[in-house]
């Protein structure tokens, strides 16, 4: 259940509703999703927000968009966020991820999170040789 109230198309206006404009038009759909709706309760939040999403998510750079969402997934994942684990898994099958990325991604998500847990919990020290700072002296 949310703790603000999802902001409307008809509740929408100034800048909530340019910024809802401009994810469509970015998107290119009239699909504008609940966590837009829900930061709209703060329109410089909201922008700030968008702003920042769309330089990184929406803006060519050295990954691909696939790629691209399937860290998010991972993060997501990481972070226990059911949200961003739905919306960016169906954002990732519409860039093209089969079941076999999706499968091998769980793999490797699975994998991370149990050698961090043992790594952490045993305090094991960084090797020099992974200290980019130290390895360069």
């Amino acid at each position: 259940m949310s703790t603000v109230k999802l902001v409307s198309d008809e509740e929408a206006s100034g800048l909530v509703a340019e910024v809802f404009a401009d994810i469509r038009a970015t998107r290119k759909t009239d699909f504008i999703n609940n966590f837009w709706r829900a930061l709209a309760v703060d329109g410089p939040l909201l922008k700030a927000t968008w702003e920042e999403v769309k330089g990184v998510m929406a803006t060519p750079g050295e990954l691909d968009p696939l790629t691209q969402e399937m860290i998010y997934i991972a993060v997501s994942v990481a972070n226990a966020c059911s949200y961003c684990v739905h919306s960016h898994t169906a954002s990732a099958r519409a860039k093209g991820m089969t079941d076999a990325q999706y499968a091998e991604l769980m793999k490797i998500v699975s994998l991370a999170a149990k050698t961090n847990h043992l790594v952490t919990a045993m305090q094991v020290p960084v090797d020099p040789v992974f200290d980019l700072v130290a390895s360069k002296d």
